[in-house]
Order: structure tokens, then sequence, then C-alpha cells
């Protein structure tokens, strides 16, 4: 049995839904009686448009709401909680400091509806953020618009799309490998492409010669990730980028997994033509919850005309808003962007520097490595390739002893961790991907191993067990496929 583990036992809160708290009139807050004369709502909105009251409405106190959300954020499992292994989503640490400088007072409170010139700050901010992406990817111009890597996908594939048009080509289809995270054939399709499927080698590589025979004058760019969500590096992009722009296609770059590649190697040197960030997964901006996001997308100069207006320009000292770009694809977000999430990123950046950039990568690749190296005798790897900044695990070992992937993730939960991303990619049968980032220390990586350790000695002892699990969480084992089929999505009172 291991020890040290980070899991807690003992004092659980149970909390009632808000709306099952309460009762008829009590308050939480003590107002002097208003200077403003009283107005009959009806007379001045329309009765049709006033209701007497708020169908089940919570009526609490004070410390009943703060001891509510308070309870409810302890439910909660983040990166401030722990080792968040998410492979494919890149959950790393969100620094302080990057919270500190998004909250000064000159960002926090500027308006996004100002002019140019009282948004000076702003603008210069941007104007370098934009600078230093390209630098990073190798490319020459950046959009700090799209608000999601989806939408960035969106973005960049309307750019391209753009782009044939300008050149006198309509082109109809986006060639996707098997192993694409799910929103590329999403986005393709919502761009209005069709999606043509090409199929991985045998050791996780996309092929030069695959890509050959479904390239045409008809496909107006391949879309891949790099590392590809198989974990792997694409060893081929070289050769295959040439294939494809010697049929005047472009090459797209999911920029899901730079955390990688960041200070190492640039997308732009290999070949590709237009990228999309993932501002959570590289440069530490909070990830998940619904947003906001940003998913800025940086371009090759034959791209560059076609980018979202507007454009932040440079003259001397003073910044200003171009909105004079006759081929751009227009406006994909309002205002200018999630500004709070760039200002974030922007910190991130300046405080690791440049000479220290690859640095991210480095350990990334070392800690993902080095759980590979401690679990492969334990755990079927679902390939031998080399892996980058995240390992791809399969059940079939434990399969053998009637536990599943499932069974391990809900026992992970037992003992303290939450669990890595499973069943995906989805051309990996039960995959486990794990992903630690660079801010897992070894000694956080050590407690991992140790715990996937013990869970696979007990599928060997007690693997009956393993459908009970788990045992220790505020609630015990769901039904998965009941609750995906009739969720219950809205509460009434009995």
């Amino acid at each position: 049995m291991t020890t040290n583990l980070p899991g807690a036992s003992g004092l659980v809160l149970e909390e009632n839904l808000v709306f099952e708290q309460g009762s008829p009139d009590r308050v939480g807050y003590s107002l002097p009686k208003s200077d403003v004369p009283d107005i009959d709502p009806k007379a001045a909105l329309g009765a049709e448009n006033v209701r007497e009251q708020i169908a089940f409405f919570p009526e609490l106190a004070e410390n009943e709401v703060m001891r509510h959300f308070v309870r409810l954020s302890q439910w909660n499992y983040g990166v401030d909680s722990g080792f968040y292994p998410l492979g494919s989503c890149t959950m790393k640490y969100n620094p302080k400091i990057n919270e500190d400088m998004s909250r000064l007072a000159g960002f926090l409170n500027s308006h996004p509806a100002w002019p140019a010139e009282m948004a000076q700050g702003n603008l210069e901010l941007m104007h370098r953020l934009e600078a230093m992406l390209a630098e990073i990817a190798g490319m020459d111009a950046t959009t700090l618009q799209p608000a999601a890597g989806a939408h960035g996908e969106l973005t960049g594939l309307m750019l391209i799309r753009a782009y044939h048009i300008g050149q006198g080509r309509k082109r109809s289809k986006i060639l996707v490998p098997d192993s694409a995270h799910g929103t590329n054939p999403a986005s393709s399709a919502l761009c209005g492409f069709d999606v043509v499927e090409v199929k991985s080698g045998p050791n996780g590589h996309l092929v030069p010669e695959a890509v050959a025979e479904a390239m045409t004058e008809d496909v107006a760019a391949l879309m891949i990730t790099n590392p590809n969500t198989l974990g792997i590096f694409e060893k081929h992009v070289g050769e295959i980028a040439a294939i494809v722009h010697a049929k005047g296609g472009l090459m797209y770059n999911d920029g899901a997994n730079m955390n990688a590649l960041v200070g190492v190697a640039r997308p732009g040197d290999m070949g590709f033509d237009v990228i999309q960030y993932n501002l959570h997964k590289t440069f530490s901006t909070p990830h998940g919850g619904g947003g906001p996001g940003a998913g800025p997308v940086a371009v090759k100069k034959i791209l560059e005309p076609f980018l979202p207006v507007p454009r932040i320009v440079r003259k001397g000292d003073e910044y200003s808003l171009d909105w004079n770009r006759p081929q751009t694809i227009g406006k994909v977000k309002g205002h200018m962007a999630n500004f709070g999430v760039l200002v974030r990123a922007y910190t991130y950046i300046r405080e690791i520097g440049q000479e220290h950039m690859r640095r991210i990568a480095e350990l990334a690749v070392l800690n993902a490595n080095y759980i590979r190296a401690m679990l492969k005798d334990r755990y079927k790897l679902a390939y031998c390739t080399p892996s980058m900044h995240e390992v791809v695990f399969t059940d079939k070992n434990q399969k053998d002893r009637g536990v599943t992937t499932m069974d391990i993730a809900k026992r992970l939960l037992d003992l303290g961790f939450h669990a890595p991303t499973v069943y995906f990619p989805l051309i990996v049968h039960a995959a486990m991907m794990i992903e630690p980032t660079e801010s897992e220390s070894k000694q956080s990586c050590d407690q991992f191993i140790a715990a996937m350790a013990q869970i696979d000695e007990e599928t060997k002892t007690d693997a009956e067990a393993f459908h009970g699990y788990p045992r220790r969480t505020f609630r015990r084992r769901l039904d998965d496929v009941q609750a995906a089929r009739k969720p219950v999505l809205r509460w009434r009172p009995e």
C-alpha cells in the first residue's frame, strides 16, 4: 500500500440545492431607505413585463449564502487543488502574478469601447503580444481576436478560404488525420469544407505516401496537430508540407500541443502557414469553466492581408486601429478580444523570458517520459514511438484481469488524483492519456506513479472491487449511461 497520497477522508460537507434552502422573507442584506421617488413598475415598464414574484427563488441569510458557495467550491477540483494529468487539455498551473497583472486598475477598469487614444496601454500590450506569438511560432503576423482554440481554428480556416478565393480558385476539401482533435473536422465543416480523413501509419505518424494519395488540387489545406494527439512528433512534416504546397494547398497547424515545442522548434520553420494558439494550454491562462478563452491565430505573410479587422498599428509611440483592409475576412469577435486573458498570457511570457522559454517544453517532455518509463512495464503503451509532452497507455494488461480504463480512472479518484483523459484519442482503444506539464515536480509525478502502480497491483488480487470504485468521493459511482441518456437538467419542487 502506498503512503502520502494527496487524497483526504473525514469531514465531507453535504449540500442541498440552493433552491431547497432558506425560508420566506429571510434576507442577507440591509439597505437604507431609498431617496429615489417610488414609481409603479407596472406603469413604467408595462404590466406584462412585471411579475409578482420569482418562482422558487431561494431566500437566505448572508452566512447561508456564503457557506453554500464555499462548500460548492470545496467540491471542485482544479489546478490549484493538485496534479491534473489531462492529456491533450494541458491543465497547467496558473501563476498568481498573472492574476495580479490582469487586475491592475488601468487594465481592469478600461472599457472596450474606448477610443484608441484612451487605450494606448491596452493597444501596446496587444501589439507586443502579437509580435511575441508570431516570433514563437515562426510566423509573420498575429490576430488576437478569436475567443477560444476552436474559434481560432475556424478563423484560420476562414483565412485559408479567403486566400484561395483571392487566388481565383475555389477549393472545397480539408485533409485531417484520424488522430485529430474532434474540433478540427467540426471547424472545417462549419467553414464549408468537406473533410477527408487521412489514416495514420503504424507508428502513429502521418506518412507522406498517405498525404500524397489524398492531396489533389481541390484540397485547400492539410490540418494537423504537431506533436499529434498521440503525443508523437510528426517527423515527416517537412516532406508532407512540400507535397501539400506543390499542389497549391496550405499547411494548418493546430497549436494545441505547442507546450511541447515552445522555445525549441517553430511550426513556421517546418512549413506551416497558419497556427492557432490555445493560450490556456501553452501560456497558463485559466482553463475550463466555459471561458473566457483566447485562441490567437498566427500566419505567414501570404495570409496577413486577410486577418480580422481592426488591426493594431504602431506609428512612433502611438497606437491606432486600422480598419482599411480590403481583403479582410471581417470581424470575428465583438470589440478586440478577451483582453484580461491576453494580459495573463503576456505576463507569463515576460516572466519566463526568451532565454528560459525552451525550459517549458523540455520539462514537459521530461515529465511525460519519466511517467512513461516508470509505468511502461505495468500499462500497455499505445505506441512504442518516443513520447513528447504526453504519453498514451491502454488497459490491455488490466483488461485481461477484468478491469477497464474507466475502472482505473474511478480508482484514481479514491487515491486523491484527478483521472487522466480516457478513451481519447479515438483511434486508441481504451486509451489513458497522461500529460503532467512542466508545472509538476518529480515528487508529484512520483505520487501519481505510485498510485498507478498500486492500482495495477490491486487488479491482480481484487479485480472485482474495481466495479464499486470510487468509495471515498462525495458521490459513489454513477450510472454514466443513464446520466447521458436521461440527464436531469432542471429542478422543480415536488
